[in-house]
């Protein structure tokens, strides 16, 4: 029996063993937790760079890029009257110094509109040694944050090395904002830790419940509190009362200059549109679940004065794209995360360009492992059932042109 027991307990160490050898995984892609039609539906990241992959703490990675948000935005989250940009990271591993939108310092949240698309750079500094993954990020009010592609950046070095110096508006040397003012905060809060032992045990030198219970119990309430405990109590009170104007005061003081953080908004225009855009509407739409792979059929109209071709298909970060149109193979950087753009790309089977003012009926697949790996496939799911994402076609003068492409989707077991 015992030798049993010990061989079921040698069993389940090695098989613990065995899922954290093979939990390395789990360290990133957090972003696969979140509900398919939040990736789908809301926030559209592309053209998205990473200045490096490897920096030392102290040093600075810029990410880039533009996203927009969707036009067919999920009914059940609220719209996108505050927005605040941020980043994806496991943790303060980096910290962010610099932030923009349009160009525009974007410190505080506001409003951004529907179906318009938005210029972004955030410059993030190493600050805890590690291989992380990091994200761009956009955070809705009530909706939570909504995840750009991650990539994998080195930070090397020490963190007790990390600093992040400041200068205030009126010249103040701030050495390092990280510590700045710490000691402070420790001694306030020991001094009221101490304030708050010295009032509780003056009540509690004295015997307690059964005692009190029965000065209670014969009607003697008037032993419980004595004129020394009033007096004791009005002293304190009159104390603490004292202390916390006398800090105040000397706090407004020794830093008159004070801002409240988020007071305001930001107010930013997105960035402007072509006059005439590609329309799409999506026919039909299903998703062949032994063989993986996402089918639509698509009729499209082409307003432009020249022909374009159907490039690249972007949903949930996942980049579809249509090796024979080399100006869309022309943006794939080499650098980029190679698990988010499929190998076997967008196959479109009807590949001759279409003419200006046409209208015509196209067929594309986007199949891949990919669509299991993310997690997406629970879509199927979801009560509203759609797909949504970007189209990115192409002119012959290699203009990009972008159209958004939103349905209902139903799961198909027989490759149609």
């Amino acid at each position: 029996m015992k030798r049993s027991q010990s061989h079921q307990r040698a069993v389940r160490w090695l098989f613990s063993l065995m899922c954290l050898m093979v939990a390395g995984p789990a360290l990133a892609h957090g972003e696969r937790n979140q509900e398919p039609f939040l990736r789908m539906r809301t926030a559209h990241f592309y053209d998205v760079k990473w200045s490096t992959d490897h920096i030392a703490v102290n040093e600075e990675v810029t990410v880039s890029g533009r996203f927009r948000l969707f036009e067919d935005w999920p009914a059940n989250l609220p719209k996108p009257e505050r927005v605040f940009i941020g980043n994806g990271t496991p943790g303060p591993v980096l910290a962010r110094v610099e932030s923009y939108i349009n160009g525009s310092p974007a410190i505080q949240s506001g409003p951004l509109q529907l179906d318009r698309d938005y210029e972004f750079k955030t410059v993030l500094k190493g600050r805890i040694p590690g291989r992380h993954h990091v994200h761009p990020m956009v955070n809705v009010e009530g909706a939570g944050p909504l995840l750009g592609p991650g990539s994998w950046v080195e930070v090397s070095g020490d963190h007790a090395d990390f600093k992040l110096p400041l200068t205030t508006l009126d010249g103040t040397q701030i050495p390092n904002l990280e510590t700045w003012g710490v000691d402070m905060v420790v001694r306030w809060q020991g001094f009221w830790i101490l304030l708050a032992l010295v009032f509780a045990g003056w009540w509690l030198r004295r015997p307690l419940l059964m005692t009190r219970l029965r000065a209670l119990e014969a009607g003697r309430e008037d032993l419980l509190v004595t004129r020394g405990d009033r007096l004791w109590a009005a002293v304190f009170l009159t104390g603490t009362v004292l202390t916390v104007f006398g800090a105040a005061t000397w706090a407004e003081n020794r830093y008159p200059r004070t801002v409240p953080l988020q007071a305001g908004q930001f107010r930013v225009d997105p960035l402007p549109r072509n006059a005439h855009e590609i329309t799409v509407k999506v026919e039909r739409a299903t998703y062949d679940v032994p063989g993986r792979s996402m089918k639509m059929t698509l009729t499209l109209h082409n307003p432009l004065s020249r022909p374009v071709q159907l490039g690249e298909f972007l949903t949930a970060n996942l980049r579809f794209v249509n090796h024979a149109v080399p100006a869309a193979m022309a943006l794939v950087d080499p650098r980029y995360p190679a698990d988010i753009v499929p190998r076997a790309g967008l196959t479109v089977h009807d590949a001759a360009p279409l003419a200006p003012g046409e209208t015509r009926s196209i067929k594309i697949e986007a199949t891949d492992a990919a669509w299991e790996s993310e997690r997406l496939t629970s879509l199927l799911t979801d009560p509203d059932n759609r797909v949504g994402g970007l189209l990115f076609l192409f002119d012959d003068a290699g203009e990009r042109h972008i159209a958004n492409v939103s349905g209902a989707i139903v799961p198909v077991f027989t490759g149609g």
